[in-house]
């Protein structure tokens, strides 16, 4: 049995996607939900969906190794989904191409430090792109440098908002996300 650890700062919706898309996979199963946000609404569907759930706060993650130790206990594979920490670089080490990420945009345009969630789209928007979407890609010790998985795009019209392209960006992480993760790690 394959065992993920998924890293998320937020909601956690692509969480909960990717937790109910392994609830009853023969060889992989979410084993460890890990935040670095006390507020994070993503405990909240941890609990719900049974899986166990922990809050690191950010010196945890950047200055001891328990955030690394709880990884080496728990999971095989680290999921990024809407994490907004820099994965520290002993974590990198302990896993090469183990981490995965998802990035709401075409990497590499609109990547790197501050191109997260809202930030994306209306950069998107602001430089009149008329396509955007998703990129899967393996972690390494850059932002948003790491190995391309997968791609998926989605056309931009000129009367989308920031916040309809983020619609859009979700339905493409909601349908391709999990799936891209089992094929990566089978």
């Amino acid at each position: 049995m394959k065992r993920l650890a998924i890293l998320a700062s937020g909601s956690g919706s692509n969480a909960e996607n990717i937790i109910r898309y392994f609830e009853n996979h023969e060889s992989i199963k979410v084993t460890s939900i890990v935040t670095n946000r006390k507020e994070a609404k993503v405990l909240e569907r941890a609990k719900k969906l049974n899986v166990p759930a922990e809050y690191f706060p950010k010196k945890a993650f950047l200055e001891e190794e328990i955030v690394l130790d709880h990884l080496l206990k728990n999971a095989d594979y680290v999921i990024l989904a809407g994490f907004l920490l820099k994965i520290p670089q002993n974590i990198v080490d302990a896993y090469p191409d183990k981490i995965i990420n998802i990035h709401p945009a075409l990497l590499p345009k609109f990547g790197g430090k501050g191109m997260y969630g809202m930030n994306v789209h209306t950069a998107v928007k602001e430089q009149g792109e008329t396509e955007t979407g998703i990129t899967i890609h393996f972690v390494n010790e850059n932002y948003d440098e790491g190995a391309i998985i997968f791609q998926a795009k989605t056309a931009v019209s000129a009367s989308d908002s920031p916040e309809d392209i983020a619609n859009n960006i979700h339905q493409l992480e909601y349908a391709h996300f999990p799936k891209v993760i089992e094929e990566a790690l089978l």
